[in-house]
């Protein structure tokens, strides 16, 4: 696993997230709401549309959406 965090925007965080299965169900303001439906339980990970993320809200999106940071770089981070 690498230690360093990606540099990514909101949009790329968004796009990284519907490739592993979420999809945006509302938007307030600057932030995405993605949801992803597992059979026992429903992945909730809240994106701010700013333009870059810092490191510290990388990896928060990341918990929420269960993800690691090696299967982040397999999506492809764009």
């Amino acid at each position: 696993m690498k230690s360093k965090l990606p540099v990514l925007s909101g949009a790329q965080m968004v796009r990284a997230l519907v490739k592993a299965g979420f999809h945006q169900t509302s938007q307030r303001g600057s932030h995405v709401k993605m949801i992803k439906g597992l059979p026992d339980r429903t992945l909730v990970a809240i994106v701010p549309m700013h333009g870059e993320l810092a490191p510290g809200t990388v990896k928060s999106i990341l918990r929420q959406a269960d993800l690691t940071l090696d299967e982040l770089e397999e999506l492809g981070r764009i």
